[in-house]
């Protein structure tokens, strides 16, 4: 622990900081950052641990001793006040002798949301909620979706050139963009609980669908597993031989097959290693919601979605996307047999096509990222409220 003078320091933006570097660690709970401060010092921080371990604000806590008797608690989320795979932390706060917590958003799951934070008050602790708080949401926008339903958050990315092609009309997709671009890319690989694809693009591109992330990037935290692998593969045909199966990455890997894949193609892609689950088909193929639903019973509530095109689409027309991130590259590639990001039917007229809300554009080296949330997700969560 560093002990560090802050004068005039925002408390709060520095927990978000360890928030952030808990993302993709700590699924199925919330990533939280927590900061005790005494006398103009900070004394204490903490994160979230893995699931099972300590919380935030007990971490900050213990790395401040006996320094918090009468210190001021900053902390991302609302203090939990029930016991499940450890005790409150509210009992933990009132045991230290924290005189005030400063909280930038309450924990809508149902058996705290306000109720953690309704207790310190009556215990005489000042409490204040609200600073930084859309900030604090955003980080943990996957855990909010998934309290509110039960699936987890699904971020579409893709990479396109400025005619709207990812590949060139020989399938050849390396590299649409450039090397800021990617390297975003894997940031929000390992932010993520789970890499989405379809066969298509395993049969295109063999990927591996890791994370590939530097000492002299922005890196969180160590995770104690790399992001689960998942493939939309209606009837077992990833190829044993995939980069996927070749065990030079620890990343898990689950294959989402229908009742029609061939029982011999899914005993050869066990004996490799993937977990093989067969889900509900809609059209023949395999159903995302049915995918989402799994995923959401093991814990997972952050995906990124990497395509391709037909499975980008799929997911679309159920309403299933959350965000998008789409990369364009300042070049042209042609072709009307080059691919698309987003296969399907589409849209029949302009009118019915999918706008985006809460739209942020930035360079991010010579390419543009596009950062939008289609508006289905804001009359979904009206609805909720």
């Amino acid at each position: 622990m560093v002990w560090s003078e802050c004068v005039a320091v925002d408390y709060l933006a520095r927990a978000l900081e360890l928030a952030d570097r808990a993302l993709g660690r700590v699924s199925p709970n919330p990533a939280v950052g927590a900061v005790v401060v005494k006398d103009g010092l900070i004394v204490g921080e903490g994160l979230t641990q893995p699931p099972g371990g300590a919380h935030a604000e007990v971490i900050a806590l213990e790395s401040a001793g006996r320094r918090a008797d009468g210190a001021d608690l900053y902390v991302t989320l609302e203090p939990c006040c029930h016991h499940g795979r450890t005790p409150p932390c509210t009992d933990a706060i009132l045991r230290a002798g924290i005189r005030s917590v400063h909280v930038a958003t309450l924990d809508p799951y149902p058996v705290v949301n306000g109720r953690g934070v309704d207790i310190l008050r009556r215990a005489g602790l000042q409490v204040e909620v609200g600073t930084h708080g859309d900030e604090a949401r955003q980080i943990n926008v996957a855990f909010f979706h998934y309290v509110r339903t039960g699936r987890p958050y699904v971020t579409a990315k893709w990479a396109m050139t400025l005619d709207g092609k990812i590949a060139a009309r020989s399938g050849d997709s390396r590299w649409v963009t450039g090397e800021e671009a990617r390297r975003l890319v894997h940031r929000e690989r390992d932010a993520s609980d789970a890499i989405v694809v379809g066969v298509q693009t395993v049969l295109a591109d063999n990927p591996s669908l890791t994370v590939r992330l530097g000492p002299s990037d922005d890196v969180r935290v160590p995770r104690p597993t790399p992001p689960l692998r998942v493939v939309l593969d209606s009837l077992a045909r990833t190829p044993p031989t995939s980069k996927l199966l070749d065990g030079e990455s620890a990343a898990p890997v689950l294959i989402a097959v229908t009742a029609r894949a061939p029982a011999e193609s899914i005993e050869n892609l066990r004996a490799r290693g993937a977990d093989v689950v067969v889900l509900p088909d809609l059209a023949g193929r395999v159903n995302p919601r049915a995918v989402l639903d799994e995923l959401g019973r093991r814990g997972v509530i952050r995906i990124l979605l990497e395509g391709g095109g037909e499975v980008i689409a799929a997911f679309a027309q159920q309403q299933l996307i959350d965000r998008v991130l789409a990369f364009v590259a300042p070049k042209l590639v042609g072709g009307r047999s080059a691919p698309s990001p987003i296969g399907g039917d589409g849209s029949p007229m302009m009118a019915d096509a999918i706008p985006l809300r809460d739209v942020q554009t930035r360079l991010v080296g010579s390419d543009i990222l596009i950062e939008g949330y289609p508006a289905w997700n804001a009359i979904a969560e009206a609805k909720d409220d």
